[in-house]
Order: C-alpha cells, then structure tokens, then sequence
C-alpha cells in the first residue's frame, strides 16, 4: 500500500561562509591557524513528524523560506534526512526542477529518452511513450534539433511533456506549472489534473490556497522548517489566513 511516514524529521545543512578578509587579518589568521571560512548549520526542517495513507491528497503552504520545497525534496530523495526516520512506501514521481537531466547537445528526441530514463522508465517503456511525449510537446520538426537552440519556453513544454508521461504512485509537486501559450496551458493543466486523479498518493506545494482547498483533503502549515499545523485543507488555509492576514493570500 501507498504511504508516507515521517518521525520526528531533522534535515540540517552544513555551509561554510565564505568570509572576505583584509591582508593584516589573513596574515593573523595564518599565523595562529584561525579558520578563514567558518561552518554554519542551517536547520531547514526540524521535528517534522507526519502520516500520509494512501488516498490522501496533501497540501504543503506557508511563507517563502518556510521548508515547503525542502520537505517536498526530501520526500523525493533529493536530501537525505539527518535524524528522525522517513519511509516511503510506491514509486515516487516529482513534478519539480522538470528542466533537469537535459543534454544541451542532443536533439529533442534524444532528451525525451535521456530524461526518461532518470525518471525510471526503460529503453522498452521509453519507445512506447516517445511518440505521445513528442505529440503533447507540439514541438514538430524543433524536436530534430538540439535544444541548445530551444527558447526557454520550448524547453519547458518539452520538459513539462516528458516529465508528465507517467503513471503516478507517490505524486510530488511544487508549484503550479505554468507552461507555453494559452492553449498549452489548458493541456497542461488537464494533464496535472488527469495525474493527480490518478495518483495513488499526492504531496503538492502550493502558494494558492484557493487551488489547494480545490485538489487536497488535507494540509500542513509549515514555519521556519517546524510543522506549525495539520488538517483539513480548508481548516489550515483559513487559520493561515487568519495568522497572516491580507498577506496570506499572496505568500
């Protein structure tokens, strides 16, 4: 079965501060071995202990710099936990950072299979799904070039195209993606629409809190990398807005 778990999660980052120095004090600092460049931890998320079952739909909301896409990154992998216990139990898909994986020398057709692939599909899977990417892209004869030579706006319909064609199990997203002309849109946003139907599990990341009453049937407040609240969609979006204010709607 589809689930999420998380007990008590840590996740710390360790950065080195990059200090500029006056010759007198380098001098000094060789002198008596003084460390130039300094360690700070940053506590991104702190004690974050939460259950999503299969079914759930979850929205994630709070202020910029609050841990939103952090938690959703480390739901994914992307960072690993430094204490506290994460278990998740399906196949992850991520809807974030779409762009990457993508070979700026190879051709369209070449990076539907490179990025493909890091999404876990198979030269087999890949083959059968290659024409339906290319034909949800409306990128034609551009997808015999290298997209070196895409605009910022073909390549994330490409990216958005690829990323999207596949069968979701744990379904992360962050953000509403935003892609190509008007009537691409609509396609986009059915699309997430059809996934997220589809999803056993969804995790999303939203500033909008109207879309994330809309999508979700739960959601979870985050503040400076602690988990402030948890519950309905609608109970935590209107204590939220009644924490923020005006500015709520617009975070």
């Amino acid at each position: 079965m589809t689930r999420i778990v998380l007990e008590n999660l840590e996740l710390t980052f360790r950065v080195r501060q990059h200090v500029r120095l006056t010759l007198k004090e380098f001098l000094v600092g060789q002198m008596f071995r003084r460390s130039r460049n300094p360690v700070m931890e940053v506590r991104a998320l702190a004690g974050v202990s939460l259950t999503v079952e299969q079914g759930d739909r979850l929205g994630v909301i709070g202020h910029n710099g609050a841990g939103k896409s952090t938690l959703l990154k480390t739901l994914a992998g992307v960072y690993q936990p430094t204490g506290g216990r994460l278990t998740v139990d399906g196949r992850v898909s991520s809807l974030f950072d779409i762009s990457l994986g993508f070979e700026p020398d190879g051709s369209g057709w070449e990076n539907i299979a490179y990025r493909s692939y890091l999404q876990g599909e198979t030269p087999r899977t890949v083959q059968a799904k290659k024409e339906a990417i290319a034909a949800f892209s409306e990128l034609g004869d551009f997808l015999n070039m290298p997209v070196r030579y895409y605009s910022a706006g073909m390549l994330v319909r490409l990216a958005f195209s690829i990323a999207t064609a596949i069968d979701p199990e744990v379904l992360l997203v962050d953000e509403v993606l935003s892609v190509g002309d008007l009537a691409f849109q609509q396609k986009a946003r059915e699309r997430m629409r059809e996934m997220m139907r589809k999803a056993h599990l969804l995790v999303m990341v939203s500033h909008d809190l109207e879309a994330m009453e809309k999508c979700c049937n739960r959601a979870v407040w985050m503040d400076h990398g602690k988990m402030v609240m948890q519950g309905t969609a609608a109970e935590v979006a209107a204590a939220y807005k009644a924490s923020a204010g005006p500015e709520a709607k617009a975070a």
